[in-house]
């Protein structure tokens, strides 16, 4: 007799003519060699599809656009059209297999990197001090140049501070009835992280993101309400400061409020305008693909925070929607994951990440639309910049690892009886 994986036992295959005695069970471990291989490529959870789908869809509709985007300014200043698109796919061939692998890891990895993994990233942002690696633009000091490459270390403090968020709040799951277990040292250590980007940096966006992921966490872990609510004054109270302390903030904050925004065409408006004029000239169907006018020369930033009015000029409405109706996809296969967990490290790490994309999303496309004050966030797999595609990829490969572990609900049903033969 012989043991299949599945736990039944079967008669041993007697061996062909010719055979040696034994080489049927040589052939039973074929058998249960492919079944177990079977296994490693079994079918993954609607969840898993999901995200893969809609973060390949948007990573590969940001290419598009970006070369769209940057293609008649490449020219302008004498370098290839294709120059710009292609440093952006260099990290989304990067991005992606990183995804698929940090799909395959267990949680148990996730839970174990979270106190090295901020350690690290802290340690990489406070490279933005040092003189010669520190690189300031538009009066933020967020970026360090390596050799010919910048990065941006606050991306990757979003996955970090989302898993060392999880893991602190699922060890004292059930000492969160007590605001001393919520506050310490989830308050210190995120006031720490968010200090260094929105005052240390001044870079009030990627701030108000990192803020929104310590709530996110906050809710997620399932504190009481009357716990939560002090945070949220905390971080409502933090955000006004550093806007009030900043003139280059409070121009913006007020123009943003102005009626009459033709007043300020030449200063602060400038961008938010073309913006929505980009918007307004795009109509239901779009100029199509390439035939943006807003792209030379007048629209700043047309690549990265404000490439959605390039995508609205080029693929108008319906273009618009196709990408809002993406990020909704992937927000319910993100939610589909939070509500069927049963751990809650998953839950919590799960919900960070998923406000951390699709709220930077919202706020991103809300600043184009004149909704909110300009905040210099880019539209998560879609703006250009390297760094903050790749950081986005190896958090949807985080969530792909947690929709690996959704229990299959097939699997919970009883089996069914077979049914006797009836004798005639």
């Amino acid at each position: 007799m012989a043991t299949t994986t599945t736990g039944r036992t079967r008669p041993t295959a007697p061996p062909h003519p010719g055979e040696a005695p034994g080489a049927g069970s040589s052939r039973t471990g074929g058998f249960a060699a492919r079944v177990s291989l079977g296994r490693v490529t079994s079918a993954v959870p609607p969840e898993f599809l999901l995200i893969a789908s809609t973060a390949l869809i948007l990573t590969g509709f940001g290419l598009v656009m970006v070369l769209s985007a940057t293609m008649a300014e490449s020219l302008a200043a004498g370098a290839g059209p294709f120059e710009t698109v292609l440093k952006q796919a260099a990290f989304a061939i990067i991005g992606i297999p990183l995804m698929f692998l940090a799909s395959r890891l267990p949680v148990t990895f996730w839970k174990k990197i979270a106190w090295p993994a901020l350690i690290v990233t802290i340690g990489v942002q406070l490279l933005v001090f040092v003189p010669g690696l520190g690189v300031i633009n538009d009066g933020n000091q967020n970026w360090i140049q390596v050799g010919g490459f910048q990065m941006q270390p606050s991306e990757f403090l979003k996955l970090s501070l989302t898993l060392w968020l999880g893991y602190v709040m699922y060890r004292k799951q059930s000492l969160l009835r007590l605001w001393r277990h919520v506050f310490i040292p989830v308050v210190p250590v995120g006031a720490l992280v968010i200090g260094l980007v929105a005052v240390g940096s001044h870079d009030l966006g990627t701030g108000l993101i990192l803020m929104a992921i310590l709530l996110g966490c906050l809710f997620f872990s399932g504190v009481r309400l009357r716990l939560f609510v002090i945070p949220l004054v905390l971080v409502v109270g933090a955000a006004a400061l550093f806007a009030v302390t900043s003139p280059n903030r409070m121009r913006r904050i007020m123009s943003f409020l102005d009626v009459d925004s033709t007043a300020c065409y030449d200063t602060t408006c400038y961008q938010p305008l073309h913006g929505v004029w980009g918007l307004a000239n795009g109509g239901i169907f779009g100029l199509g693909l390439g035939n943006s006018r807003e792209k030379y020369g007048w629209l700043p930033a047309q690549a990265n925070d404000y490439i959605f009015a390039i995508l609205g000029e080029e693929l108008g409405l319906i273009g618009c929607l196709v990408v809002l109706a993406l990020f909704t996809l992937f927000a319910v296969g993100a939610f589909h994951v939070i509500r069927k967990t049963n751990d809650p490290f998953i839950r919590i790490v799960a919900g960070g990440i998923t406000v951390w994309i699709v709220g930077q999303a919202l706020v991103n496309i809300g600043v184009v639309l004149r909704l909110f004050p300009v905040l210099g966030v880019p539209l998560p797999f879609m703006s250009q910049g390297g760094t903050s595609l790749l950081s986005v990829l190896v958090a949807c490969g985080v969530l792909l690892s947690f929709a690996r572990t959704i229990p299959d609900r097939r699997s919970a049903l009883p089996p069914i009886a077979a049914t006797p033969a009836r004798h005639r």
